[in-house]
């Protein structure tokens, strides 16, 4: 039975307000950041000496896809082959409203085929619009603290410049939940990897 150090799924929002070129610029970011030889280091070396990762996009009401399944990163070699594996992903669900509370239900419905032995189970949300379309995130944010698992954000500003405090109140919860912000696609990549170098970081916090 496969241990790992942090359970963590990036759920991306794709929605209209993401164009073709943002879109882009944020997959080069999540791409890059596995690339980053501190994060790659970081997601090998707690006790299990693993981390699992998987990705869900997101926009409309009926329409969150699994981009990329459960993938174990045991090897330098694996952590590269999922930076690949990013880079190359096409948009996968089609423009549509920002339905951030069911793009959330079906990030954390992927907790339960996840690894088993999991000591941190972390969702990773990342988008640029509020909540518009179907279930409101913060019951689904209470259901999946409830289960244990820690979700943060990270909201994208060029439309909406208020979006961090939404994401505060109805996204983020959990033990050392956080928010963070950029001010545009262009600053995605260095947030992202800021952020995932926390919560990879976390996972050795008692």
């Amino acid at each position: 039975m496969q241990r790992v150090d942090l359970a963590l799924v990036l759920a991306v929002d794709a929605s209209s307000s993401v164009d073709r070129a943002e879109f882009d610029l944020m997959i080069g970011g999540y791409a890059a950041a596995f690339r980053d030889v501190e994060i790659a280091a970081a997601l090998l070396s707690g006790p299990a000496g693993a981390s699992a990762v998987a990705i869900l996009f997101w926009s409309g009401e009926r329409a969150q896809e699994i981009a990329i399944p459960w993938k174990v990163l045991a090897t330098p070699a694996d952590v590269a082959a999922l930076a690949a594996a990013i880079e190359a992903l096409p948009r996968l669900v089609p423009p549509g409203a920002t339905a951030l509370g069911e793009g959330m239900a079906a990030a954390l419905a992927l907790f339960a085929s996840g690894p088993e032995l999991a000591r941190r189970m972390v969702l990773d949300v990342s988008g640029d619009g509020a909540h518009n379309q179907g279930r409101p995130p913060g019951p689904i944010r209470d259901i999946g603290v409830q289960a244990g698992i820690t979700i943060n954000a990270l909201a994208v500003l060029n439309e909406e410049p208020d979006l961090m405090a939404h994401y505060a109140a109805e996204v983020i919860g959990g033990p050392g939940a956080f928010v963070m912000h950029c001010p545009d696609y262009e600053g995605f990549a260095a947030a992202i990897r800021e952020k995932l170098r926390r919560e990879i970081a976390g996972v050795f916090i008692a």
